[in-house]
């Protein structure tokens, strides 16, 4: 998968049942040495996108439980929010 079909799904907590963000408004952490994708860092958003609420959220790649046609499962673990 390339990374322009990531771009615009919604990010989903399974456990939550929360949407934490849509992928063109995250950033991935990259691992420089083999190219393979570490995380993702989606910020923590307030009223639609038009104000920061504060924190990150990163989500290790491990955590990413089904990419589909329009979205990503994620499966959060309580200790790492």
């Amino acid at each position: 998968m390339r990374l322009s079909e990531l771009s615009g799904k919604e990010i989903v907590d399974v456990k939550k049942a929360e949407r934490l963000g849509v992928l063109g408004q995250t950033d991935l952490e990259i691992n420089e040495k083999n190219g393979q994708i570490q995380a993702l860092v989606i910020p923590s958003l307030k009223w639609f996108g038009l104000k920061r609420q504060g924190d990150e959220i990163r989500v290790p790649w491990s955590h990413i439980k089904k990419i589909g046609n329009d979205m990503i499962i994620l499966d959060i673990s309580e200790e790492e929010e």
